[in-house]
């Protein structure tokens, strides 16, 4: 493995959880929408990772077995809307979007969840970015000393 592997490894993870917290910014900014495009609320999106370039071929996995460091880095798999936590219905009859007997449906956002993930999301990202540093950090190190 060369070193600009581990940079290519860092940065698909730096990628990653970029887009996952700007997804979940999306989730923040529309957790009071009721009305989308077609007419329904809402929905949280959530995203998923894989492994990049994976294959499931019997020599791939072969070599995995004997090679336990083979990563290639990370990968956003999709962005899926979250259908297994149910949408928050209230009773407001003054709302614009309430039905005929005056309840609303609010999105399936929870913020404190939200907020949670967003943390685990840049931490994530910050510890990539350290990994990106100190693989740097040993690249010019080598330099230097092919330089003496």
């Amino acid at each position: 493995m060369s070193i600009f592997s581990s940079f290519n490894i860092n940065s698909s993870g730096l990628t990653a959880q970029r887009y996952r917290m700007d997804i979940i910014s999306q989730n923040l900014a529309n957790a009071n929408t009721t009305r989308t495009e077609d007419g329904t609320p809402y929905r949280r999106k959530v995203v998923t990772f894989a492994e990049k370039n994976s294959q499931t071929s019997f020599s791939r996995v072969l070599n995995e077995a004997t090679d336990r460091y083979s990563g290639t880095g990370v990968k956003v798999n999709g962005v899926y809307e979250d259908t297994w936590n149910e949408m928050i219905q209230t009773y407001d009859p003054s709302h614009p979007d309430a039905d005929e007997n005056g309840y609303v449906w609010y999105p399936n956002v929870n913020t404190v969840a939200e907020m949670t993930d967003l943390i685990d999301a840049s931490r994530a990202y910050e510890a990539n970015a350290t990994a990106f540093t100190a693989s740097k950090a040993m690249a010019l190190k080598g330099l230097e000393m092919g330089k003496a």
